[in-house]
């Protein structure tokens, strides 16, 4: 919700991990990445299921990070 919320205010989906605005998202966001590579190298312990990669993607998850954007 938080990051739907983000994307219609900024256009994307480039949570930096320092969001001085909300920086539980941004932790949140760290997380999600972390256990998106950890689902790939085929290991349990990620717990993200098909479902919510998938909507992750809809809504425009950017899965590398990126924290070039000024705060």
């Amino acid at each position: 919700e938080e990051l739907v919320s983000f994307v219609k205010e900024f256009g994307h989906a480039r949570v930096p991990q320092k969001f001085p605005s909300n920086p539980s998202l941004g932790k949140w966001v760290v997380n999600q990445r972390q256990r998106y590579k950890r689902d790939l190298r085929g290991d349990s312990s990620s717990n993200m299921t098909a479902d919510q990669i998938r909507l992750l993607n809809e809504v425009g998850f950017e899965w590398e990070g990126n924290n070039s954007q000024p705060w």
